[in-house]
């Protein structure tokens, strides 16, 4: 209730903030430009056609944009199950891997170790340092101070709709 998802949400262009700017390579989100480009998403409760395999839920998301083909979707994940069968934990790893599939410039991650295994986390972990070593920006959300810890160059806490830089708070 603090904010977090509400500014993922603005800066992947779901949602036009009520105060402040968002910049983005110097310019300004909303004004000089529409969206971020290159730019991946995981946020709660994010939609999957649960009639589809995970295969074709990532080969629709890929088509759009045609940067990367069948074989490079099947490289991230391929499961013929239907989406609808999924354990909470798959339908994560589902949408992690559409954020990371096309090696996007910004990735914002809403929770994105939520109801994931030991294994899984610690293979989101290594497609975040990989997509850093890229020079990708990563915004992460995230209750779970491990993955805080672990992930972040820079921290910032919001309470009530405040952006509070780590050093400000102790």
């Amino acid at each position: 209730g603090s904010g977090k998802t509400m500014l993922i949400r603005s800066v992947a262009g779901l949602m036009k903030q009520s105060e402040g700017r968002i910049l983005y390579n110097g310019k300004e989100l909303y004004k000089d430009i529409d969206l971020i480009p290159r730019l991946s998403l995981v946020i709660e409760n994010i939609g999957l056609y649960p009639e589809f395999s995970g295969f074709k839920n990532l080969k629709m998301l890929a088509d759009i944009r045609k940067i990367i083909d069948d074989k490079q979707i099947k490289s991230t994940m391929e499961d013929k199950r239907k989406v609808r069968k999924y354990s909470l934990g798959m339908r994560q790893k589902l949408v992690l891997a559409q954020a990371f599939m096309e090696n996007p410039d910004v990735i914002l991650l809403d929770e994105p170790t939520n109801a994931l295994d030991e294994n899984a986390v610690k293979l989101i972990y290594d497609l975040c340092e990989k997509a850093v070593q890229r020079n990708a920006i990563i915004v992460i959300a995230s209750h779970n101070k491990e993955d805080i810890s672990q992930l972040c160059d820079e921290k910032y806490f919001i309470c009530e709709g405040k952006c509070f830089i780590e050093e400000e708070l102790f």
